[in-house]
Order: C-alpha cells, then sequence, then structure tokens
C-alpha cells in the first residue's frame, strides 16, 4: 500500500472511530486497515491512536497529522478534478444543503440540471431548516435565506423573498380582507412554529414598525401544511413569497397588506472560497446563482 492510500487508510479510521468501520468504508479487509496504521506509525516513530479492546482514540500526534493527511489528500484530488476539468470533464462529490421546502422547489431542479450536464459528478442534498455549519459536516455549498453575519464564507447574493399574509379567495369572500395589521385579529389564523420568531408577526404601517401577536387557530411546524390549510380555506397564514408564487399566480391564494410588508429577505449562496474549493464547486456556484437569479426575479403582475 503505497502512502497516499495508507493516509487515506489513517483518516477513514480517525473519522470512523473504528479499525473495522474504516475496512468496510474503504472495502478493505480489517486486517490490511491494521497494517497500513501500524507501518504508518513505525515510518513515523509515533502513535497515532490510543486503542483498547472497546475504543479506538486518536492520539495528540495523530490530530496533528489528520489535519496534514486531510489537506495533502484535498489537494491531491484537487490537482486531479483540475487535470481532469480542462478537458471539460468535471468529476467527484458535489453536497449542497438549504431549507427544506426552498430546497424541494428552487434548488433541487438547479442540482439536478447541473449534474445532467456534468455526468461524471454526483450530488448530496441537505434540506434542513437549520443553519448547516459547512466545514465540521463537510458541506459545498449553501443556501441561506436570511441576513448573514460575517464569517470566512463567500456570499453571493442572489434575490430576496418577501414575508407575505395570504389567504385563499373563498375565504376572503367569506371573512373580508383585512386592510391593517390589527384586523388580522377578527380572523382564524395559521401559525408555522418553524419560522424565525413564529409567535411575532412584523409589520411596517406608514413607515413605523408595528408587530402583531397572533393566537392561531392552526399551528403547524412546515410552510407546506399551512400552504395547503390556507388553500382549503381554514384561515391566513404568514409565509415566504416562493412558498405560494405558484398559487398565486393560479389565483388560488391572494397576498393581502402587502403595503404593510417589512423589507425582503437576502438570499445568498455560499462556499468556501480560494484554492479550496474544487471545480466542480466553483462551476456549481456559477451555474446556480445564474439559475435562483432568474427564479427570484421579480415577475411582471
Amino acid at each position: 500500500m503505497d502512502r497516499l492510500e495508507a493516509m487515506q487508510v489513517f483518516v477513514a479510521v480517525a473519522e470512523e472511530a473504528s479499525f473495522a468501520a474504516a475496512a468496510r468504508k474503504l472495502a478493505l479487509t480489517p486486517a490490511s486497515v491494521t497494517r497500513a496504521v501500524a507501518a504508518l506509525e513505525e515510518r513515523l516513530g509515533a502513535r497515532l491512536f490510543h486503542r483498547t479492546s472497546r475504543v479506538v482514540r486518536i492520539s495528540d500526534a495523530g490530530a496533528t497529522f489528520l489535519a496534514q493527511c486531510k489537506r495533502i489528500l484535498a489537494d491531491v484530488d484537487e490537482a486531479e478534478e483540475q487535470a481532469a476539468s480542462a478537458h471539460g470533464a468535471l468529476s467527484g462529490q458535489l453536497s449542497v444543503t438549504a431549507p427544506v421546502l426552498f430546497g424541494r422547489l428552487c434548488v433541487a431542479p438547479v442540482l439536478l440540471a447541473f449534474l445532467k450536464r456534468h455526468p461524471r459528478v454526483s450530488g448530496r442534498a441537505l434540506f434542513l431548516d437549520h443553519v448547516v455549519d459547512l466545514l465540521e459536516q463537510n458541506v459545498d455549498v449553501a443556501v441561506r435565506i436570511a441576513p448573514l453575519p460575517p464569517s470566512a464564507l463567500r456570499a453571493i447574493r442572489v434575490g430576496t423573498v418577501r414575508r407575505v399574509i395570504c389567504a385563499s379567495p373563498g375565504y376572503l369572500r367569506a371573512r373580508g380582507t383585512p386592510t391593517r395589521p390589527r384586523d388580522l385579529a377578527e380572523h382564524a389564523l395559521i401559525a408555522v412554529s418553524g419560522l424565525p420568531e413564529p409567535s411575532i408577526w412584523r409589520f411596517q404601517v406608514d413607515g413605523k414598525p408595528e408587530n402583531f401577536h397572533p393566537r392561531p387557530r392552526l399551528s403547524v411546524n412546515t410552510g407546506d401544511v399551512a400552504i395547503a390549510a390556507a388553500l382549503e380555506g381554514h384561515g391566513m397564514t404568514r409565509v415566504l413569497s416562493y412558498q405560494v408564487e405558484k398559487y398565486v399566480r393560479e389565483k388560488r391564494l391572494r397576498i393581502v397588506l402587502e403595503e404593510c410588508e417589512v423589507p425582503p429577505v437576502p438570499v445568498h449562496v455560499l462556499h468556501v472560497e480560494g484554492r479550496r474549493a474544487a471545480a466542480r464547486v466553483r462551476a456549481f456556484v456559477d451555474f446556480a446563482v445564474d439559475e435562483l437569479r432568474a427564479i427570484l426575479a421579480p415577475r411582471a403582475s
């Protein structure tokens, strides 16, 4: 086994905290994994792991060596990918994360289109309604719907979305259309507990902030359920504009209190910039930025 292969084995053992699990991950025998680590330790003159019958724990020397091995292996992968991409063939795995509903409606079609263009690239999508640490979770690209704090990640703004109040035309005919935020107190409300500040609906009236504390008839933890309930005429809900754009266009939902909306929420594509970004990641970011800007572009009513 050459040095690079031995490093790959060592990294797998460190990540899995198990010789047997590393062997399964790499499709090797446990004996070959043990021999590879032992050979590395002999060459380095240092113990890389503390082992007992139940526990495999990386040593201080091993932790230092692990960081170096990951850097070296990443550089090798990048060199190979650059050579391949010079001939137009991107390859490797691409990991993307986004909020659940935005991921399903907007990011998934972009990712699938990119994979169709680049058959040697494989994809991994993590659609979660919480922030994923790109470095810790080994994720390449994130789409975030929120103002961003300072970070080492490169952020590219692709558009904005609005927080909107909507209901079905049938509901509005039966119960009336609110003209100011406090009118919502007279309506059946559907709240989404998964959104930030679900207990406060924020507005701007005549340039001044105005907060409304909903007392929902129905509370759900996902936007798609709230939208389904609104479509069936169960009440009014507050969601992000992209989530209901299709139904508004089809006149199955109507947006109300538009003149009282707070400023829109920015949408960014984030990734680790610089030489650590693989060619496939840079290519996907360029592709996704263009596609998402087209998706989020304001449409004439």
